[in-house]
């Protein structure tokens, strides 16, 4: 299925994780694909392989999405090199786990300004193409922490549900204008991150997921591209759990 043909495509952290997945994903459906990342340039020359083997015109881009210049600055590039914005997904982000009385405000600001701060920048700078376009789709991944809570991470999910918050207020500022804004709030998700756990701890996360196992970066990436498809041509504002039935 070949339904992002010639459609541009924004993947901010996209270098490895969820959002390799994702921008593989959109690859194999046809966009050109254009992805950021905050210093890893090992992981995202591994990507932009992975992408033009799948036959994807590819580009990565290197800046901190907490510097709203920056991101301003990316998608006048982006607009200057592809003439179009189609999608953007808004996946860069930073977990700083830490209990509140012991938590730093330099790592307070940091979570904030990466995970939300730098959404809003890229979703303010992106508004003015995709008006005169009259459409476009943006994807917002928050996290199921920003639902639930989660003791250890006051900032994370602080942000997270934040973006949750964003996401539902840009949908309705920019629908009349045909352009749709989604969230996706993955769960215990295979990563770098979980791969580093022993197995029994693995074995409980898996406990308390009603589908009995953590999810992998494809199945997050498969609904952030659902999402930003006409076939969610009538689905905006809203937030689409993919944990596994952890939370309901």
């Amino acid at each position: 299925m070949k339904d992002f043909n010639n459609k541009v495509v924004l993947v901010t952290g996209g270098s490895r994780g969820i959002g390799r997945a994702i921008a593989l994903e959109f690859a194999s459906r046809g966009a050109d694909v254009v992805i950021t990342y905050a210093g890893n340039e090992a992981a995202a020359v591994e990507t932009i392989k992975l992408l033009t083997d799948a036959g994807a015109k590819a580009q990565a881009k290197r800046f901190d999405v907490s510097d709203s210049a920056a991101c301003s600055a990316f998608i006048d590039e982006a607009m200057r090199e592809h003439g179009r914005i189609d999608v953007l997904v808004n996946n860069a982000g930073v977990a700083i786990d830490g209990l509140l009385m012991r938590f730093k405000d330099d790592d307070w600001d940091k979570t904030l300004d990466t995970n939300l701060k730098g959404a809003f920048s890229l979703m303010r700078a992106v508004s003015r193409p995709m008006m005169k376009a009259k459409g476009g789709a943006i994807v917002n991944v928050s996290s199921i922490v920003g639902e639930m809570g989660n003791g250890g991470q006051a900032a994370y999910a602080a942000s997270k549900a934040g973006l949750i918050g964003l996401t539902k207020a840009v949908a309705k500022e920019l629908s009349s204008r045909n352009i749709r804004v989604n969230a996706v709030t993955p769960g215990f998700i295979t990563t770098d991150m979980t791969a580093a756990l022993n197995d029994e701890l693995k074995t409980k996360m898996a406990d308390a997921i009603p589908l009995g196992r953590i999810g992998n970066p494809e199945e997050v990436a498969k609904a952030v591209a659902f999402l930003a498809s006409d076939a969610a041509s009538y689905i905006t504002g809203e937030v689409l759990k993919v944990n596994g039935g952890m939370y309901m």
